[in-house]
C-alpha cells in the first residue's frame, strides 16, 4: 500500500513536471521575465505611442517590464533581424503598422517576409489624415489641390516610413486622383515630419490618427480629410475623401503585434488574450476613441489571415500606381 501511494505520487509528480514544460505552462509564466516590443520607427509616432501604451497595461497583467525598443532606419530591416533572430518564447513582440507590411513589396529583393513571423493579434485599426500645415493658409482639400496646379512641382509631403510606405503610397493616391503633382519628402519616422511640418519646412502629410488628433485640436494644423468611408468621431468636422469628391477613396491604418518565427500557439494565443484584456478596458478604449482609433484584437489565425490579404492588397496597389520597386 505504502508503495502503492509513493509510486501514485511519482506519477503525479511527473505529470505536473511534464505538464509544466508544456507551451500552454511556459505560456502563463511571463512573471519577472522582461518582454520587449520593437518598434521600427523613431519614438514619438503613432505606432511608438501605441506601443508604449499597450507595454504600459502588460506589464502590469503579466506582472514584469514591458518595455518599447526602437529600431529605426532601413526600411524596417533593422527591426525585422531583431524580430526574425530573436528566441520564440513571447519575450519579443514586434509592433508594426501598415507602413510596415507595405515595405515588402515596395523593396526589391527585400530580405524578410513578413508571413514568416508568428501573427499575435491586430491591436487597433482607424483611418490616416491629410493634415497641411497652418501657414499654407489652406481649409479644405479642394484649397490643397487648388494650390498644387498653382504652383507645380512645389507642394511637398512628408513621408514618414520612407518613400515607398503607406504614408508615402496613400499620397500617391492623391497625387493620381487629383492629377496634382507633389514633392514626396521621405522621412525614418512620421514624427520627424510632423516636426518639420510644424515648422513650416513642408506643406502637408497623410499620417495616423494617434498624434495627429491633438494637433488638429490644438491647431497647429489643419485637418482637410480622413480616409475612411465615414467620419471620424475623434474628429467629426473633418470631412471624408469620398465627401471631398474622390470616389473610392479609402484607406485604413493599424496596429498590430507579431512575434518570432515559430513561436508557439500557445504562447502567441496568451499574449493575444492579454491585449484582448488592455484594450477592453475603459482607459485604453478612452484613449483609442480620442485617437480616431478603435480596438480590435483579433484571434492569432485570423490576424495571419488579415496579413497575407493587407499584403496582397499593398501590392496590388503598387503594381496599379505603376511604382517600380526600389
Amino acid at each position: 500500500m505504502v508503495r502503492a501511494r509513493a509510486a501514485l505520487r511519482l506519477a503525479i509528480f511527473a505529470a505536473c513536471a511534464a505538464f509544466l514544460t508544456t507551451p500552454m505552462a511556459r505560456a502563463q509564466d511571463f512573471a519577472g521575465k522582461p518582454i520587449r516590443i520593437i518598434v521600427g520607427l523613431v519614438a514619438g509616432g503613432a505606432t511608438d505611442v501605441t506601443a508604449r501604451l499597450i507595454a504600459q497595461k502588460l506589464s502590469a497583467s503579466l506582472q514584469t517590464n514591458v518595455y518599447v525598443e526602437n529600431k529605426p532606419g532601413g526600411a524596417f530591416e533593422p527591426a525585422f533581424r531583431e524580430v526574425m533572430t530573436a528566441p520564440p518564447d513571447g519575450r519579443t513582440l514586434f509592433m508594426i503598422s501598415a507602413g510596415v507590411v507595405v515595405t515588402q513589396p515596395a523593396q526589391k529583393n527585400y530580405p524578410f517576409d513578413i508571413r514568416e513571423l508568428t501573427p499575435v493579434t491586430n491591436v487597433s485599426e482607424g483611418p490616416f489624415i491629410l493634415v497641411a500645415r497652418k501657414s499654407l493658409n489652406v481649409k479644405t482639400l479642394a484649397d490643397l489641390v487648388a494650390h498644387a496646379k498653382q504652383n507645380p512641382g512645389k507642394l511637398t509631403f512628408g513621408s514618414g516610413g520612407g518613400a515607398a510606405g503607406s504614408l508615402a503610397l496613400t499620397a500617391e493616391m492623391l497625387r493620381l486622383n487629383a492629377g496634382i503633382t507633389i514633392v514626396n519628402v521621405p522621412y525614418k519616422g512620421a514624427a520627424n515630419a510632423l516636426n518639420d511640418l510644424l515648422g513650416d519646412h513642408i506643406d502637408a502629410m497623410f499620417d495616423a490618427m494617434p498624434v495627429q488628433v491633438e494637433q488638429v485640436k490644438a491647431g497647429k494644423v489643419v485637418g482637410l480629410a480622413v480616409t475612411s468611408a465615414t467620419r471620424s468621431p475623434a474628429l467629426p468636422d473633418v470631412p471624408t475623401m469620398v465627401e471631398s469628391g474622390y470616389k473610392d477613396f479609402t484607406a485604413t491604418n493599424y496596429f498590430a503585434l507579431l512575434a518570432p518565427p515559430n513561436t508557439p500557439p500557445a504562447i502567441a494565443k496568451k499574449l493575444r488574450d492579454e491585449v484582448a484584456k488592455a484594450v477592453a478596458s475603459p482607459e485604453v478604449v478612452e484613449v483609442f476613441a480620442k485617437q480616431g482609433m478603435a480596438p480590435v484584437a483579433d484571434e492569432p489565425a485570423a490576424f495571419g489571415q488579415f496579413i497575407k490579404e493587407d499584403l496582397a492588397r499593398w501590392t496590388k496597389v503598387i503594381k496599379d500606381a505603376g511604382i517600380q520597386p526600389q
